[in-house]
């Protein structure tokens, strides 16, 4: 018994590959597709495999049959060499060509018994023909099952690995469990046999990506000036952003920008805004009242921005919050407003999210994060992404004026989410 496999783009051209190298002959035994392992088999159409299978043959070396010689002496000449026939058996010889193999063996028992032995044989030979091919085929099937099952069974336990190990990544840079837990159940509905590392690792990078967004930062409304208020609790860096921002947009982009400034509890963080504002030859205005701040606005109507620094405060202290929304109401009525909300990454999650509440109930805010430099786990900005569903616009990694302050890029953040 020969058995092969032929594989080719199609099923037709499979059959036409085993039959020309095994002749028409050829018994089918499998028809299946396959594809490529690895990376190239997730971009590639399958193969059609086929497996056929044809009976060695033997060659007969027996000797031709010969009459019996008849004994020495005399042949009578009229005693023929076989019984004659009845005149009924040369009638049935005669039609057996328009009978049936059923009607001729009743009209001639002999035949039948005859026939029979031969007709076993072929019988016996074709059962056990198939029976061989059956067998064969089963222990070919079953390699390919169990070298399929060992095969998925160590893809399998690499795949599981992976995902604890993003997992493990995940959380050890402060992503929040909940969080990480959706990302590891995303990534477990891609596990399918034959998917890659490297596919599952480009996966949720992609995923992350997206979730951040694309950012947008401080656009130049069509009329009048921009006004740009940064809120935010104390020490996370609102004056040294807005000096930072302000310096881009004055020295870099060539705007008018006007400095003002809400926060009269700190006289430092006035000079401080005041020095930068005399850096930049801009205007300069410290407001106490929303009426202040309405007048201030209609002064610097022909600036293309302006920058309004606040004061922080304890998000328990409910008139301060007050005042700073009338504050923001009284410059939507009279100008186009941005609100960013300034935020230190390594400020506690928990900090974060009680911030982020109580900011939320004055304004639609974006958010800048500040103080990059001074950690190593970026899985808080992840976080407040994902809670807020607020755009983050830029973030700063120094004290230095104007540069330590980029428009913010997912890709840096989330090689850094997944370990570099």
């Amino acid at each position: 018994m020969i058995i092969k496999k032929f594989t080719a783009k199609t099923e037709d051209d499979a059959l036409k590959a085993a039959r020309a190298e095994l002749g028409v002959q050829a018994v089918i035994m499998n028809v299946k597709k396959v594809k490529k392992k690895g990376i190239a088999g997730l971009f590639s159409r399958p193969s059609v495999e086929v497996t056929a299978a044809i009976e060695e043959e033997k060659t007969d070396v027996t000797g031709s049959f010969t009459a019996k010689s008849a004994p020495p002496g005399n042949i009578p000449s009229a005693q023929p060499a076989y019984p004659a026939k009845s005149q009924t058996e040369k009638k049935i010889s005669q039609y057996k060509d328009v009978l049936t193999d059923e009607e001729y063996e009743k009209l001639h028992p002999e035949a039948a018994v005859k026939s029979e032995a031969p007709k076993r044989r072929s019988t016996d030979k074709i059962d056990n023909l198939q029976v061989l091919i059956e067998q064969q085929l089963k222990t070919v099937m079953d390699q390919d099952s169990q070298a399929a099952r060992q095969e998925n069974k160590n893809t399998n336990k690499e795949v599981m690995s992976f995902i604890k190990l993003i997992y493990t990544t995940l959380i050890n840079n402060e992503v929040d469990e909940k969080y990480a837990n959706d990302l590891v159940e995303e990534i477990e509905k891609l596990s399918k046999p034959g998917v890659t590392i490297d596919y599952l690792l480009s996966n949720i990078y992609q995923k992350l990506i997206l979730k951040f967004g694309v950012s947008t930062g401080i656009k130049k409304t069509e009329e009048g000036a921009k006004v740009v208020f940064f809120l935010g609790p104390t020490g996370v860096g609102k004056t040294t952003t807005i000096a930072k921002l302000a310096s881009d947009f004055a020295v870099n982009q060539k705007k008018k920008v006007a400095l003002v400034t809400s926060d009269t509890y700190r006289i430092k963080a006035a000079e401080q805004l005041r020095t930068y504002a005399e850096i930049m030859d801009a205007p300069f205005r410290v407001v106490y009242t929303a009426d202040d701040l309405t007048g201030t606005l209609e002064e610097f109507k022909d600036q293309d921005y302006i920058f309004v620094d606040t004061a922080g405060y304890s998000p328990k202290d409910k008139e301060k919050r007050d005042e700073m929304k009338q504050i923001l109401d009284a410059a939507k009525a009279v100008a186009k407003t941005e609100t960013y909300l300034v935020l230190s990454v390594t400020t506690k999650y928990r900090d974060l999210l009680s911030i982020c509440d109580i900011y939320k109930e004055m304004d639609d805010f974006r958010i800048v994060f500040t103080k990059l430099d001074e950690t190593s786990t970026f899985g808080n900005i992840y976080n407040i992404r994902v809670y807020t569903g607020a755009e983050i616009s830029y973030v700063t990694d120094g004290q230095d004026v104007p540069d330590d302050i980029e428009a913010f890029n997912p890709q840096s953040i989330v090689r850094s989410i997944l370990g570099g």
